[in-house]
Order: structure tokens, then C-alpha cells, then sequence
């Protein structure tokens, strides 16, 4: 407690940025929930108002509001070249296979200013402040030059101690600081530092769609004038595996597909329309004729969530055709004709000046039904459930139109932004699963401090003549085995360790891992040119050597075959209706 308490002092007469940094590692080191989101509220409590916005942004949305529009748009590759001009290192020989060990560019990086040097002699702290940090990143984001930009990153860092670097680069990145403290910690600190109700904090974010903006409500008791305006994407409403949830009774649910798409949300008032991703980007460009069909369409505002899938010839195509779209700011015409897109509508969450967050399912079902029908839209097809013998039959149907699985949603809940509870369950069976070998193990933070449980794992190449190594990653999985798993590991780990990079292990290839994932992606930027969709264990294979890892082939096989797989037309048994 003595760090925290010298980090309380510094805090309360000047809120610099290094305080801020001790403080995001304190978090990471300390157990437990309840504890962490004590230490926040403490440091909350004694901020103005100015910075307790810039605190709870940095903390829980990055160097911008959500709703900014911002982005600082600096590249990884940008950030990854620069450090290692600043410690005057090679980047292909030593920057690039440290950031292998360690699987995090800014923990490399912090490690690397701490110990080389050439980069020792290059920074000071000049205890910056959090508006002057701010400050950068407004420059960074008004600056369109890369060569001005690192300008701008490099005559910052010689301003900052290695562990301000570190948490720079994490705010940068609009993202979670990995410090076991989510935007739902940030929420409960602000509850308790100013003694308000939780609820009305998360929903003053939640329509708002910045936590400063809550922060400010919060400190000022201000909370009950908060207002929802269009175009400030609300937090989605999250589904739980039905593995992990009890379901009551089944005539209180409706199923619906869940369909092999991106969640979107759709924001219109008069022609202005723009369409938001589950973490809240504007993807509108990236989606052209579903603007042009909305703008078409005489509708009061309205706000609504539902999916964006790949749709020709009567079926919904998988989603890595779908990822060929995402990011495209321009598509040209042919990407459009060859991987044309629809909107499929499953909730109402705003409607003509009248917010329907706390209305029940059943009631959002009924005026969406109305508006579809009015206005010629793509909803969701939903389906009476009573038995298993139901769900089962559904699911059937949902695999055979090529979508994920079933939807199972409480017919009288209301809609629980940002939540993850048992109104909603998803009723999904893995893709696939891959017999894999444990390359790198993570020490990892919070409760399961002091032990390695975050793996990167990784597949056969050694005949293949594409490379040159044994081994390389597809993925990495943190969750799936027990307690019991986790102490065998990390005591088998000790005997394989070849090097050490900070808190990650490079080890011996030799313990095998059956890794189950929700499905393969395309990505170049990893050297298997794959990545699996949240992958976990399935078992520890202590019954078979590195000789029996699948191989990259088996990677491109069992993607190829996704792709390729018939899909049934959705004219039978449809998942989704229009009027």
C-alpha cells in the first residue's frame, strides 16, 4: 500500500502522468477485483473534473472518447521501427523476435528502454501531465505526415520513464490497457469513488457513450440529466454460452440464427446514416448499398442492432467473404457484386424521440415487426421453443443456412447494454480443433498473478518448404482448462524453458495442447497467414509428442473447405423475413 499511497500524494496536488502509470501497473499486479476497483476509486476521488475525464477515458476508451470520431492512426509496424531507432537496435534481428517472446509491442518496448543504453540516455521523466498528454495525442491526431508523427512520439518519449511509454502506447491504441480492468471496473470505480448508484452510472455511459462524460454526471450528481442523442453508438447487449448458464424454463425464450455476420448498428435520422461495429467504429463507408437502401427509406430516427452478412443468391456466405469488405473504406464495384451485403434487423433500441432500452424484448419485437413491415425491412425470423427436441431441430436448420448456431433470448428482458448475463445465450458448437504445441507461455496478471496461463500456440511446418522453422503461432488461448491443469502446466514449464523475456517463456516444443476455436480468418499480417477465432483448450494432450501437431495444410484444408461447404437456400425454413 506505501506505492499507493505515494501515488494518492502525487495525485492530489498534481495529476501527472506518471502517477497514472504507477497506478495501471499497480492494478495489474493486484488480486482480485474488488481491490482494483478500490485503488481506482481512491485515485478518482481526489481528480477535478478535467482530469478525472481524461482519467476515466485513458483508462476505459484510450486517448479519444468512443463517440470522438478520433483515432491517433499511428501503424504498429510505425511505433514497432521507431522504438527501435530510439534504442538504436536492429528491428528484424532484435526488436522483432523480442516482441515474439513477449507478445506485447509496448511490454517489448518498456523492456528495452529500461535496459539498453543507448535509450537509457535518451529519456527523463519531466513528470508530464494528463492534459499535456492529451495534448500529444491531439497533435498525433491533426498530423498527417507519418515522418511528423514519429516526430511528434519520439521527442514525447524522451519526456516520459519507460513505464509511461508503455501505457502510452496501450491508451494509443484505443483499447484495453491489459491490466485485468475493463470498461465494468472503470463503471463500479466511479460508483464508488462519488457514492452513486452503479446502474445509473452505467447508463449515463451507455446513452452517453463516453465514460469522461459518465465520470463528470458522476462527480457532479448530475447523473439523472443524462441524455441519449443519435449518432453516440450505444454498447451492445452480449449473449453467454449456454454451457455455462442453467436455462430455466424454455417457454420464456425465443431462438433465433445467429447468423455468420459482424453486429452493426444502424444510427438514422432524415438521409444522415451511419452504421457501428460491436466496438463501436463507424464502418458506413465499408457498406454502401446498405446506405443507399436506408436513405431510401422515409423513417422516423430510429436506432438499430442487428447484422451484416454476405448475401447472393438466396443464402448467407461465410464470414471470411465478408472480411474481404470490413475495412475497405472505397469497395469498388466488383468487390460489391462479388460479396454483396444485407442488414438483418433483430432489435429496436430507439424509435422516434423515445428510447425503448427498458422495455421488454417482447414489446421491442412488436414495433420492430411494425417498422419492418412498414417500411420493407430484413428481420430476424424467430422461433417458439419449448423442448430441447426444439432447440435441436433449430439448430439443425441454423447450421444447414450456413449460420453459427441458435440465439436463445428472455422474451421479457430488457435490453442490458454492455452485459453479458442469461437473457441472452448462444447455442454454438466449435468449428473445429487443431492438435497444437505450446511455443510461449505468458505470466499472467490479477488472480492468476504469479502463474503462466496465457499460451501461444503453434502448428507444423518442418515440411513444409514455405518456411524454414519447425513450428509456427496460429493462436493464442487463456482459457478452457482447470485449476489442476494450470498447476501441472506451469510445474512441466520449469523443465522447458530455452529463453526468457521478461514475463514470457520461449519454450521446448514439447507439450501438446487440443485447441478447439470458433472458426479460421485470413490475416497477413501473422506468419501463418491464418488466425483462429477465440480459441481455447479443449485438453492437454500429455499423451502425444510434438511429432503428432497438425500442420499448416491442415490449417488451409479445413478453411477451404468453410468456404466451400453448400449452404441451403434461405427461401427454406428462412432465418430472416422481409416485408
Amino acid at each position: 500500500m506505501e506505492m499507493v499511497d505515494r501515488i494518492m500524494k502525487i495525485t492530489t496536488s498534481e495529476p501527472t502522468f506518471l502517477s497514472f502509470a504507477k497506478l495501471a501497473q499497480t492494478i495489474a499486479v493486484t488480486r482480485g477485483n474488488h481491490s482494483k476497483i478500490n485503488l481506482c476509486a481512491q485515485y478518482f476521488s481526489k481528480l477535478d473534473s478535467d482530469n478525472l475525464r481524461r482519467a476515466a477515458q485513458f483508462f476505459g476508451e484510450g486517448a479519444f472518447s468512443t463517440v470522438s470520431g478520433k483515432r491517433a492512426s499511428i501503424g504498429h509496424r510505425t511505433i514497432a521501427v521507431l522504438a527501435a531507432e530510439f534504442c538504436e537496435i536492429d528491428y528484424d534481428l532484435v526488436f522483432r523476435p523480442s516482441r515474439t517472446a513477449t507478445g506485447s509491442s509496448s511490454e517489448t518496448i518498456q523492456r528495452l528502454f529500461e535496459n539498453i543504453p543507448e535509450a537509457q540516455a535518451k529519456w527523463t521523466s519531466n513528470n508530464l501531465t494528463l492534459a499535456q498528454i492529451e495534448e500529444i495525442f491531439e497533435k498525433l491526431y491533426n498530423t498527417k505526415n507519418r515522418a511528423s508523427k514519429k516526430n511528434i512520439l519520439d521527442t514525447a518519449w524522451r519526456s516520459m520513464t519507460p513505464l509511461e511509454v508503455k501505457y502510452f502506447i496501450r491508451i494509443m491504441g484505443q483499447g484495453s490497457l491489459r491490466i485485468g480492468f475493463e470498461t465494468k471496473s472503470v463503471i463500479s470505480s466511479l460508483a464508488l469513488a462519488f457514492v452513486r448508484d452503479i446502474e445509473k452510472v452505467r447508463y449515463a455511459h451507455m446513452i452517453s457513450g463516453s465514460l469522461g462524460e459518465a465520470a463528470i454526471l458522476a462527480r457532479e450528481d448530475q447523473l439523472d440529466n443524462a441524455e441519449f442523442t443519435l449518432f453516440n453508438p450505444l454498447s451492445f447487449m452480449l449473449a453467454s454460452p449456454i454451457e455455462n448458464r442453467k436455462v430455466g424454463n424454455l417457454d420464456e425464450y425465443i431462438a433465433e440464427e445467429k447468423f455468420d455476420g459482424i453486429r452493426c448498428q444502424i444510427h438514422k435520422s432524415d438521409n444522415n446514416i451511419e452504421l457501428y461495429t460491436r466496438d463501436l467504429n463507424v464502418v458506413s463507408s465499408s457498406f454502401p448499398e446498405i446506405l443507399r437502401f436506408f436513405v431510401n427509406k422515409d423513417l422516423p430516427d430510429i436506432v438499430l442492432d442487428g447484422e451484416i452478412c454476405v448475401f447472393k443468391n438466396d443464402t448467407i456466405l461465410p464470414f471470411q467473404l465478408l472480411q474481404k469488405r470490413i475495412g475497405v473504406k472505397k469497395p469498388s464495384e466488383e468487390l460489391i457484386k462479388n460479396n454483396p451485403v444485407v442488414f438483418i434487423a433483430y432489435d429496436l433500441l430507439y424509435l422516434d424521440k423515445e428510447c425503448l432500452f427498458h422495455e421488454t424484448l417482447t414489446d421491442r419485437r412488436s414495433k420492430l415487426e411494425n417498422i419492418a413491415r412498414l417500411h420493407n425491412l430484413l428481420i430476424t425470423s424467430q422461433i417458439e421453443i419449448s423442448s430441447e427436441k426444439d432447440i435441436e431441430e433449430a439448430f439443425d436448420n441454423a447450421l444447414a443456412h450456413g449460420n453459427e448456431g441458435l440465439m436463445l433470448k428472455h422474451k421479457e428482458s430488457t435490453y442490458e447494454y454492455g452485459q453479458r448475463r442469461k437473457s441472452w445465450l448462444k447455442v454454438k458448437k466449435p468449428s473445429g480443433s487443431l492438435d497444437t504445441v505450446i511455443l510461449y507461455a505468458h505470466a499472467g496478471s490479477g488472480k492468476r498473478g504469479g502463474t503462466y496461463s496465457d499460451f501461444t500456440l503453434g502448428i507444423s511446418v518442418k515440411d513444409d518448404e514455405r518456411y524454414e522453422e519447425d513450428f509456427i503461432p496460429i493462436g493464442k488461448a487463456y482459457g478452457g482448462y482447470t485449476n489442476d491443469d494450470l498447476k501441472h502446466l506451469n510445474k512441466r514449464i520449469k523443465e522447458l524453458v530455452i529463453d526468457r523475456f521478461g514475463s514470457t517463456l520461449q519454450l521446448k516444443p514439447a507439450l501438446m495442447v487440443e485447441l478447439e476455436f470458433e472458426d479460421i480468418q485470413i490475416n497477413r499480417r501473422t506468419k501463418a497467414k491464418y488466425t483462429l477465432r477465440f480459441p481455447r483448450f479443449k485438453a492437454i494432450r500429455w499423451d502425444l509428442s510434438p511429432s503428432d501437431a497438425d500442420t499448416l495444410n491442415d490449417v488451409e484444408e479445413m478453411y477451404n473447405h468453410k468456404i466451400n461447404k453448400q449452404r441451403e437456400s434461405q427461401h427454406v425454413n428462412p432465418s430472416f423475413i422481409t416485408y
